[in-house]
């Protein structure tokens, strides 16, 4: 810790910043796995049923346009408080549907809830942590998200077990929305311990998010050189991690899985990607960038084409198993790498904007995998969707190989 923040603890806010992101995760992470089983339930053939579970990303990337200005005009702690309450709204919906339609109106409705609450989220850490440990607390958020995702499938389970209801999974994130509201009212606002610092490394959250917002596409065009590179290699992270979370529900439809054996399975294989976030980080600061980056995506590639072949097979749930389980091992070790990348191009003395054309590009393959696997499931079969998604998983470790060594070249920690 720098002599210019000694007043500064971690722990002042930590509370503040960790427990409402953790209530908000661990009700998401509840109902990722169940969606498609819900849909599936109300009548969705598959391929519509993964087209539902892919709203919540187009939702997110739709959001992640207007978050920025609303968060700057409302404040990080409002915002969060809004998006905790509008995502209830949605998963009424969604706990009320009577059919698939209504669902994915309910689920879009969340994953525009999600954005905001995410990138205000983001706004909150920049504004009262110094930034000299800022790294440190972005990837202990990240990795409170992974504990969600973890924790989440199995509440979920217990609660359809309880309920024999599988909409019944959505009272889990209802929970989890009121919990952060709730937390965010309640708990001390760290502006009222800290107010504003000069000089002490910190800038406002809520201008920065708005700045990253402002003039993206004019952002995107001026950068078009390093984003239709290295950035299509970030587009493909993003569409291969996306991708597990419609694919393996997906999937255990189509071979006949409960809902809550899928969340219990899902849950096992979130656990293996939580204990890995640490890790990731320590990788990619001692070898560099690319040995985090190219295992993720050959692991997850090769994981979609294992799984692509294994559908009609006498032990299809036994590889189910297998594979969400090395699906998770191989995002774990890439746990971070978009932020570091991210953070490594953008320009010193004004990374906002970079970085929000950035986040969008690789918000935009999020979106769009579930799209594909979802297309090509209806007009195929989802085993070719999940061939298709190893495919471009070996593509984008390709691609990262090329360009990664040129736009982010590793530099030993003795030399930094």
């Amino acid at each position: 810790m720098s002599s210019s923040s000694p007043a500064f603890s971690m722990r002042s806010v930590a509370l503040a910043a960790f427990l409402p992101a953790a209530l908000f995760a661990i009700g998401e992470g509840a109902i990722i796995p169940i969606i498609p089983v819900v849909a599936s339930e109300l009548g969705a053939s598959l391929p519509f049923a993964g087209f539902v579970a892919a709203l919540i990303l187009v939702g997110e990337l739709i959001g992640d346009i207007p978050s920025g200005w609303l968060v700057s005009r409302i404040g990080e702690r409002t915002a969060m408080i809004g998006a905790s309450l509008v995502s209830i709204g949605g998963l009424v919906t969604c706990l009320l549907a009577p059919n698939e339609i209504v669902l994915a109106v309910g689920v879009m409705v969340i994953g525009l809830a999600t954005a905001v609450f995410a990138l205000a989220r983001h706004a909150f850490m920049t504004s009262f942590v110094p930034v000299e440990i800022r790294a440190r607390a972005l990837s202990s958020l990240g990795g409170v998200f992974r504990l969600g995702y973890f924790v989440g499938p199995f509440l979920s389970a217990g609660v359809i077990e309880l309920t024999g209801s599988v909409q019944s999974a959505f009272v889990v994130h209802i929970v989890g929305c009121l919990g952060a509201a709730v937390a965010l009212l309640v708990l001390r606002d760290p502006s009222a311990a800290f107010g504003v610092r000069p000089g002490r490394g910190t800038e406002d959250g809520a201008d920065l998010v708005a700045r990253e917002a402002q003039g993206l596409f004019g952002t995107l065009w001026r950068h078009r050189g390093v984003l239709v590179k290295l950035g299509s290699g970030a587009a493909l992270i993003g569409a291969m991690r996306s991708g597990r979370q419609v694919m393996l529900p997906l999937w255990a439809v189509s071979i006949g899985l409960g809902a809550s054996e899928t969340a219990i399975i899902i849950g096992i294989a979130g656990a293996v990607d939580f204990a890995l976030f640490y890790t990731s980080g320590q990788i990619m600061d001692r070898f560099g960038r690319l040995w985090s980056a190219v295992p993720c995506m050959v692991g997850l590639g090769l994981s979609y084409l294992a799984l692509s072949v294994t559908h009609d097979l006498d032990a299809n749930v036994g590889w189910f198993v297998t594979v969400a389980i090395l699906m998770s091992l191989a995002n774990g070790v890439g746990s971070g790498i978009l932020m570091t990348l991210g953070a490594d191009l953008a320009d010193k003395g004004d990374p906002a904007p970079f970085l929000g054309a950035w986040r969008f590009t690789g918000d935009a393959g999020s979106a769009a995998a579930p799209l594909l696997i979802s297309g090509v499931t209806a007009v195929v079969s989802i085993s070719l969707a999940s061939g298709v998604m190893g495919v471009l998983g070996l593509v984008g470790a390709a691609i990262l190989v090329r360009y990664v060594p040129r736009y982010s070249p590793h530099v030993p920690r003795s030399k930094r």
